[in-house]
């Protein structure tokens, strides 16, 4: 069970790895677009959409990489206090009631969607913007697979806890 998560958190980890590279472009892009536009008066469309596809690609690759590493958001009242089997217990709960569930309903929506932009090639609304909008709809897909990867890791290491008790070795 935890040899099946490790291998999984090793690509999480290199996937939010890879992609957390793109925050320095990020933040340029932000820069640059406010330097043109406050600055010397001009805005460009495609500069505009580079960062919201920057920030896409980015939430895309690190919600995984939040999840292994437990730094997602939580509701931590009563959480922090309780005993490891308990935590795993609501771990297990809230993966298979509400993480689960969340991740297949956006599959199943979001699937037609991304399959008919990319049959029609969509670009941007505007002119000179950037004409892969196509290729940001996937993000929705590769965002339920590196999440869904994860939380398969996240589920089979919280089990582990419920079975024997304690963590894993890593």
């Amino acid at each position: 069970m935890l040899a099946i998560a490790d291998i999984i958190d090793r690509m999480t980890v290199l996937a939010g790895k890879i992609l957390a590279c793109l925050i320095l472009p990020l933040m340029l892009l932000v820069f640059a677009n406010a330097m043109a536009r406050y600055v010397f008066g001009t805005g460009h469309v495609w500069l505009f959409e580079a960062v919201g596809y920057c920030f896409a690609i980015v939430a895309v690759g690190l919600a995984g990489w939040a999840l292994k590493e437990d730094e997602h958001v939580r509701v931590d009242i009563f959480y922090s206090i309780m005993s490891r089997r308990k935590k795993a217990v609501i771990d297990v709960l809230g993966t298979l009631f509400l993480l689960a569930p969340f991740l297949w309903l956006m599959w199943d929506r979001s699937l037609p969607y991304v399959q008919r932009s990319w049959k029609m090639r969509e670009g941007s609304v505007e002119m000179s913007g950037i004409p892969f909008v196509y290729l940001l709809k996937t993000c929705m897909l590769a965002f339920c697979v590196l999440l869904g990867l994860a939380t398969v890791a996240f589920l089979l290491r919280r089990l582990h806890v419920l079975i024997t008790g304690r963590e894993g070795d890593t």
